[in-house]
Parts: C-alpha cells; structure tokens; sequence
C-alpha cells in the first residue's frame, strides 16, 4: 500500500497503478477519454490532466497526464489545481471545436461520456465560430451505425477492435489533420465483438442500429439486470423496455464472467422477442381460445391422458422444475438429442467428482497456456474466445516487470512485446478465428483430436495410456503442448460439446487432471450447447429417445412439451411419428416453430424479458435473470401455466405461487440446486425501505404514452417476484450486485458509471460479482483417468463422415428470428475437401444431393482446403436445414 496525497487529503492506495485508475476508484471526479480499465493507458487524449508536487513544499508541481503516471508512496498530487482545471477545459474546448451541435437528436444524447465530461471539465460556451470538419459516413451493416463528425479521436475503438478484439477491418486513416475511423470501403464490420464499440465510443460516432430502428432515449427505458439466452456462458446483460417491447441489450459488468464487454449475438440477439412470430394467445386446435377455456382444456388431458413432459434447455431451472413437479419425476424428459443428454452427463460428472476448478472467463483472460480441444470458440462461445485473445498476452507480460513497465501502459508494453504470443494450441476439426493467434493448430476428425489429447496427458503422466501408431510429427508436438502447458503458472484446458464426441470431453479431462497433478492452478473449462444445458443436466432427467418410445410403445398418450423445438433435437422422421402418435400434443412456448404447428394446445409463455428465472451457466454459476416488464395478457412464465393448470385440476397448487417459493422448494428437493436460493436477494428486500427501481430517475412521458387510452396516469404493476419496482420511484443509491438494473451515478450518465459500482477499478462489483458457483472441485476425488481410447478415423469411399460446423450468427435458435442478426447467417451448404471434391467433380457452389442417417438433403458444395480429407461438414441449427444427429456417415446420391 502506499499513502497518497490528493489536494492535501491523504488516501492509503494500492501501489502499482495509475493515477487515473486510483483517484477514480477512490470516488473522485476525474475526466478522461482514451483511457479504459480493459485497454490500459496511452495518454491520447490529454483530457485527465492532474498537478503532480515534488513534496509538500513545492508550490509550483507540474502537469501530467493521471493515466501515465503511476502511484507513489507520499506522492502529493492536485486534480483541483487552477492550472489542472484551466488544461482540462482547455483540451475539452479543443475537441469541441469540431464536434456538432446535435445532442438533441444524436443516439448517445442523455447518456453520453462526452457530455459528462463537457459538463464535468467546465466547458459551458462555445466560442469557436468557424467551419467545423466533415466527414461522410460509412454502412457498416446491420448492427452499427457510423456517424463520423462526432469523432474526437480518442482511439479507445480501434484499440479495443484491433487490439483487444483481433478485428482487422476497421482502421484509423489519417491525412495531416483529418483522422478517419472506419473500414476502407462501406460493408459490415467482420469481428464478432463490433457491437461493443457503442458502448466503447465516448461519443455517438458508432451507436447501436437495431436500437435506432425503435429509438428510445436511454433513460426513457425501464430496464432490469438479465442474462444472456443465446450460449452456456451466461453473459451479464442490462434488458431495456418501452412500449411494451424490449429494445436494447446492454452490458451489464460482471468481473467473473464477461467483464465489460458482450459478443453481437448477445448484444443484437434480442430481436427475437418483438417477431412477428411470438405466440401471444392461447390456442386449441389453431383456435384461439381465452385463459380459462386453455386452462380447462390441459387440466382434462392430463387427468384423463397419461403424461409425460420434455423440458428445455433453454428454459429456466423455475420451469424445467415445475414441469417435473407437475408430471413426476419418471416422467420427466430432457428435451436434447441422446447425445447431447450423455456429452452434458458426463462433463457434469467430470466437473463435479473431479478435482479442478472450473475455470470462468476471467479464469481464461489470466491463463498464461490455453489448449483448447474440438472447439471453434467464436462460433460456438464467442466471449471465451475474446478470453483467449487476452491469455495469449498474459505469458509475455511478464517481461514488463524486468523492464520496469507497469501493465497499465499499454503503449510502452506494445513496443517493448510487439506482436509476441504466448502458448495457444488448438485442435479443431476446421480453422478458427482463432487460428491467427495460435502457437500451433491441428485440423483433424474429433476421435482423432481425442486421441491426440489422449497423447498429451500421456506425455505429462506416463500412467495415461500412451496413443499407439500416432504419426512422429503430432507425437513430437503432443511433446511440445504438454512441456508449455507444465511450464506454464496458470494454464486452462477448455473442451466441450459441439464436436458431438464424448471421446474428446474425457481427453480434455485427462490432460487437465495430469496437469494437476503437477499444477494446482491448472483450470478446465467445458462449453455446452444452450443457455441452461448445464442446470438441466444437474436436474436430471431421462433422455429424449425415451420419450418416444414410451409414445410409441402406449406407456404415454398426453405430451407436454416446454419452450423446446424438438425438430431441432431429433431427427425429422422420429419426431414426426413420436408428435402423429401422441392424442394429445400441449406446448408451451413464445415462439412459432415446427413442434408447435404440430401441437393440439398451444399456451404462450413469456420470453426472458417477460420472465423471472435461473439459468446455470457452463463454469456451473448460478445467475437469475429479472422480468424488464410485464407481460401482456394472457402471456405468463412457463412455470406460472403450471401453477395455474394445477389450481385449475385439483384447486390447490404446486405449494407454491410466486418465484420465492418456487425457488425454494427447488433448493429443497434437488441436491446439485441448493444454493440456489442465494442467487439474488428475496422480494421482501428493501433498501431504507424502498423498492429498486427499474426506471431512471429522468424517465419521462408515464402519462403520454397511454394518453390516448387514458388521460389519468395507471397505478403501475407491482412485482411480487422480487425486490424491483416498474417505476422511476425507488432506492437511488447502490443496489447488490445481482440486482443492479442499470448503471448511473451524479455526473456519470453513461456506462462510464460502472467505476462507481466496483470494489475497485476493473475487479469485482461492491458486494461480489452477480451468480452463485455451484461447482467446486472435489479436492478427495477419486476419479482415475479415462482409458478407452477411440480408434483412429479411417475415410470410407463414396462416403464422408460429417461433422457439425456452427456459426455464430445462424445456428443459435431465436437470435437468428431478429433481422439484424438474420442478415449476418450464411445460406445453406455442405462443406467438403478440395481433394474429395476433385475425386467427385464438384465444383464450388455446385449442388449435391446425399444422405446422412436417412435425410435427404441437396445442398451447393462449399469447397475447403483445412477441413480433413473424408470429413464433410453441416452447418448447424440454421433455419429451414433438416436436423440429424452428428456426426455420421454422409453419403452421396446420384
């Protein structure tokens, strides 16, 4: 620690940062622009300039830069210092001279970094009267929008696009005076992360477009904190609401899990909830029925019929637990493929019986080794592979500390490190965008990236069974990857589900378990298939297939199914005998899909932004998402149908009405869940004995909006759920971390307020990050390593064994209804080797018609010369492309 002295009041801090960093940690006011917790400093804008003394008797100091200098034991320092003062105001009144007078009509206006710090630095009166610069605007696709004149060129969006985000398509352009940030011709941005630059941009240069294809002032939203639907890694989110139809995803920070940033699935995703495609009445027979007619209708089949229940996951653990309850526990059914049921068992078993920690994503940024085994994490978990893009950092920065160079200075670390890499090595059964930064890679079939794996923790513990007729060249570097990842402090092993191959989950294990033998801070992390796979899975439940055959075999006639299309879980012509068999087909649902057209009922559920729930993500935390705003009648949370359909059966209930009880009974009756009633703080919470409010301080026009219905405002809903309130009237101060709606603080109208929430810059929020772990390594494991070792993949003429391939945008089920993202999905195609085309005579873009496990298919060929000779590959999940369960034997139609 050291004392520090800021306008001659002493402060203890911890040594090592920067001045910036400290004071704002410390509450303190001070403005900045290019400086950002996650990109470190380089002194670019000049805007958070501080007097710094050499004692306390000198009176004259010097000015410096508080983002490039670091702290000092006894350093006297000034932030209101007339001469700081008058260099602040100064340096905003210089950037000001070429930013427009349009607050009132630009995107970040109320809400906006430089405003604040206009505001914050003293500059009121503009006095510059000349032509100010221009710039024309590019199209940048569907989810960011371009508006180049309120540029001050701070740098934070290359830095963080090129830099933080491996982005390679925007650039800064530069002619003398003029400076352009943009691509070098219009067309949407590449990364996978572009999304964050509305949130990095201190002003309205890039502002998110699908919010402004529905504009609402930020602070006129009601907004809740939520977790993202659309992978396993749970990603913190802030859901905002106007007019009764969600608007924007913002991030909400979560310093173990995605810090300040989200991927644009995540981000634009949303859209899903404002389809034309959602289910808002109930229906019996494609007719729409009321509440009490539907309600009637259930409770006769399930007392007549005998039922069983698929749930979900992508459902919340409330509503996968109430359909248990309500049908029993031997009838209760995952609603996932066989595989994906076993691939999700077994990482559950490894996580939880074994003895490694399982790494979150901030686990990975501080990794100084990563292997990732079977994954294409941009595709499939795009924010643990931003993790990854700051692992590979983390080996080579310890060459700062030798030459004298804190961690913050990003500038001086760029020139000292240049482009150096630390160890990442990838197996994967085609490239990834995470190729560039890879120390080495391998392109393979999964039972040969399994047996590779196999081969690196034989090479760490000889007691692992060896890999036998394993060519020289990967034997060597099986050798290399496990003498990195031994040297190494902190290294991460990261698998998981979508190479469709339990082989390659039990290597990953293997190296991870040999490597903890010798390293107690080795981390395994595992990526599973939707947003709530992981709490299913510690539920418990039968498999799918199982389901049909009770169907099938007369042991079940009623089947309810739960916010799940099975059509993408099963394969067509077994779900369409399994739905046809069934007398009677119930659906809860918000969506229109293939499984509901089928459905005899049809009840509508809320979307997350209309629910409570818990969703469990891959690293097992435990994390509760809160309804934005209520839902439109008669649609309700899957797990409140259920309540009511039991009222309505034996008018008594579940023993339980609201989320609290729920929650609670779940804790009681399932092992794995029991902390689960620790997630978020009960709806009895006050704060000097308010409710915290969902809606800013400034929101406006409760009256107006519904002017034309009423003049007289509503009494607004009340949320018996939780410790929320759908109004501006409420607790203003800090509320505890799960329950944070929005971030503000006096002076600090943007996301910039975040500082104020932190424990202290760039760690944890006050009380404790969001989420409860429900997962800790069994430290008295007995689990012994995996011995059955898959045999080595053999191609088979006139024959392709086809594996999955995800895409980011497009195989994901609701993000892809949203038309931003829609734009973004790839058509359909069946990828192949160059060599395998060549022996067939196809040519790019050529159709092909073939079969795999009875599907018919005719798709145009997409030729590649990474993916392995004998493997095809089958995009996943995209809309209109039949389902069949991979991988398997593709085979050629004439």
């Amino acid at each position: 620690m050291a004392t520090l002295y800021i306008d001659n009041k002493p402060y203890e801090v911890k040594a090592g940062k920067n001045l910036l960093e400290t004071c704002l940690g410390l509450g303190l006011d001070l403005p900045y622009f290019c400086w950002h917790p996650s990109l470190g400093s380089v002194g670019a804008c000049r805007q958070c300039a501080i007097k710094v003394f050499k004692d306390e008797t000198d009176t004259r100091g010097r000015i410096v830069m508080a983002c490039m200098e670091p702290v000092a034991d006894k350093q006297r320092i000034s932030i209101a210092h007339p001469d700081a003062v008058e260099f602040r105001a100064n340096v905003i009144e210089s950037l000001m001279t070429n930013h427009p007078h349009d607050c009132a009509v630009c995107d970040e206006g109320g809400s906006c970094h430089l405003q604040d710090m206009t505001v914050m630095s003293g500059h009121n009166y503009r006095r510059f009267r000349y032509n100010k610069r221009t710039f024309q605007n590019q199209d940048l696709g569907p989810f960011i929008n371009h508006e180049m004149n309120r540029c001050i060129t701070c740098y934070r969006c290359v830095r963080f696009y090129r830099d933080y985000a491996g982005g390679r398509d925007l650039n800064a352009f530069a002619s003398r005076s003029n400076v352009y940030f943009g691509r070098e011709e219009d067309g949407p941005l590449e990364s996978e992360f572009s999304g964050n630059l509305a949130e990095i941009c201190p002003t309205g240069v890039f502002t998110d477009k699908t919010l402004k294809e529905h504009y609402t002032r930020k602070w006129d939203l009601t907004m809740a904190p939520s977790v993202c639907q659309h992978c396993s890694l749970g990603c913190n989110t802030i859901a905002g609401e106007r007019y009764g139809e969600l608007r924007m995803i913002a991030n909400r920070y979560n310093g173990e899990v995605n810090g300040y940033f989200l991927c644009d699935r995540g981000r634009f995703g949303y859209e899903f909830t404002n389809s034309d495609l959602r289910i808002r009445q109930p229906f019996i027979s494609k007719f729409p029925v009321t509440k009490q007619q539907v309600l009637a209708e259930v409770a006769t089949d399930i007392k007549k019929g005998k039922v069983i229940g698929i749930g979900s996951p992508r459902a919340s653990l409330q509503s996968n637990f109430a359909l248990k309850q309500l049908v029993g526990a031997d009838r209760f059914f995952h609603g996932v493929s066989d595989n994906d049921h076993n691939i999700a068992d077994l990482i559950v078993k490894i996580l939880k019986e074994g003895p490694i920690r399982v790494a979150s994503m901030h686990d990975v940024q501080q990794a100084d080794a990563v292997l990732i085994l079977g994954e294409d994490l941009t595709n499939t978990a795009p924010m643990l592979a931003l993790a990854v893009r700051q692992a590979v950092k983390q080996q080579p920065m310890k060459k700062l500390a030798k030459a004298n160079i804190p961690a913050w200075h990003d500038a001086a670390a760029k020139e000292l490190l240049q482009d150096e890499k630390g160890p990442l090595f990838i197996a994967s059964i085609n490239t990834t965008k995470l190729d560039d930064v890879a120390t080495a890679t391998y392109h393979a079939a999964p039972d040969d990236i399994a047996r590779f794996g196999f081969a690196i923790a034989s090479c760490l513990d000889r007691s692992v069974p060896s890999v036998s007729n394993l060519p020289g060249e990967l034997q060597s570097l099986a050798q290399r990857i496990a003498d990195a990842l031994s040297n190494a402090e902190r290294p991460v092993i990261i698998s998981g589900a979508s190479s469709q191959t339990q082989s390659v989950i039990r290597a990953a294990a293997n190296v991870a378990w040999a490597l903890h033998k010798k390293n107690k801070n080795t981390g395994l992390a595992y990526t599973l298939a939707e947003c709530n796979s992981m709490g299913l899975a510690l539920m418990g439940g039968h498999r799918l297939n199982s389901a049909f055959d009770a169907v099938m075999n007369g042991h079940a006639d009623t089947v309810i199914v739960m916010e799940n299309d099975l059509y993408r879980h099963g394969k067509a012509a077994d779900v369409d005998a399994f739905l046809n068999k069934a007398k009677k087909v119930i659906v809860f649902d918000h969506i229109v899909h293939r499984t509901v057209e089928k459905a005899h009922v049809v009840l509508p559920a809320g979307a997350f932004s209309e629910s409570d729930g818990i969703v469990v993500n891959n690293e097992g935390r435990a994390q509760r998402y809160f309804q934005v705003y209520e839902c439109h009648e008669p649609i309700q949370e899957s797990w409140r149908w259920i309540v009511d359909i039991s009222k309505f059966e034996n008018n008594v209930g579940m023993g339980w009405e609201h989320f609290e009880g729920l929650t609670r009974t779940i804790a009681e009756a399932e092992p794995l869940l029991r902390d689960i009633n620790r997630v978020s703080p009960p709806a009895s919470y006050r704060i000097a004995g308010q409710k915290i409010p969902r809606e800013p301080h400034r929101y406006s026009g409760r009256t107006a909006m519904l002017a034309n219905i009423n003049v007289s405002e509503p009494k607004p809903p009340v949320d018996p759920d939780s410790p929320l309130s759908y109004t501006m009237e409420g607790y203003k101060g800090l509320p505890p971390s799960s329950a944070i709606p929005f971030f503000w603080t006096p002076g600090w109208n943007s996301v910039q307020s975040v500082n104020k929430y932190q424990e202290e810059i760039g760690g944890s929020l006050k009380g404790g990050d969001p989420g409860i772990r429900l997962i800790e390594p069994n430290l008295k494991s007995t689990l012994s390593y995996f011995t059955e070792l898959p045999e080595p993949f053999v191609p088979m003429k006139d024959h392709l064994w086809t594996v999955p391939l995800f895409h980011i945008f497009g195989s994901e089920e609701l993000s892809v209804l949203g038309d931003a993202v829609a734009k973004r999905a790839p058509q359909h195609y069946i990828m192949i080797n160059a060599l395998d085309a060549a022996e067939q005579k196809l040519s790019e873009n050529q159709e092909l018609a073939f079969d795999v496990e009875g599907q018919l298919y005719r798709l145009p060929v997409k030729i590649s010369t990474t993916l392995p000779k004998g493997l095809a590959g089958l995009p996943y999940g995209l809309p209109g492309l039949p389902n069949v369960e991979l991988p398997a034997w593709l085979i050629y139609k004439k």
